[in-house]
């Protein structure tokens, strides 16, 4: 927090309102969900050794990394794209499982997870709107596991050869 009010005193003093103002334009129309692009401290982020397991949610995960912080331990989650304009609703949930995690195996709830891009570190806000937007699809999958199978919904063997489930897929054109 000092950081932060140390550099917006130095873009204040060298005449920056304009840039200031221009740069929270420019990242609200990102159209990225609240949140903070952070500095990626990779020193203090550990491998998750064993997964995580949570028998309430019927879930288990290990997130790439496990940072300690005074707020907790914070799951981080690594990406080897680009940032999208928005993270994808699946990095975005995936974060928020591996939150949930944390939180049923330490007792404690992460405020935020990280979602590191090769281009940017984001921390984004473990809140109860994802939390629940994750508990909901969770069931949604569940309820969705009693009917039919789905049939492909693509004609592309390139995207087959890539898929991480052809070894299972009935329906593979690879």
């Amino acid at each position: 927090m000092i950081g932060v009010l140390i550099l917006l005193a130095l873009l204040l003093a060298m005449g920056g309102v304009a840039l200031l103002v221009w740069s929270r334009r420019a990242y609200r129309q990102t159209g990225l969900p609240p949140g903070r692009v952070i500095a990626a401290d990779t020193s203090r982020w550990r491998r998750a050794e064993s997964p995580l397991i949570s028998r309430r949610w019927g879930l288990v995960g290990r997130p790439d990394y496990l940072m300690a912080t005074a707020d907790g331990m914070i799951p981080v989650e690594v990406k080897a794209s680009r940032r999208p304009a928005a993270p994808y609703l699946s990095h975005l949930l995936q974060l928020a499982a591996y939150c949930l995690l944390v939180e049923e195996t330490s007792g404690r709830r992460p405020p935020y997870g990280i979602l590191h891009y090769s281009d940017a570190t984001l921390a984004i806000p473990f809140d109860d709107a994802l939390r629940q937007s994750l508990i909901e699809t969770m069931a949604a999958l569940r309820r969705d596991e009693t009917r039919p199978v789905v049939a492909r919904s693509h004609a592309e063997a390139e995207r087959c050869r890539r898929c991480g489930v052809r070894y299972a897929c009935d329906q593979s054109l690879a």
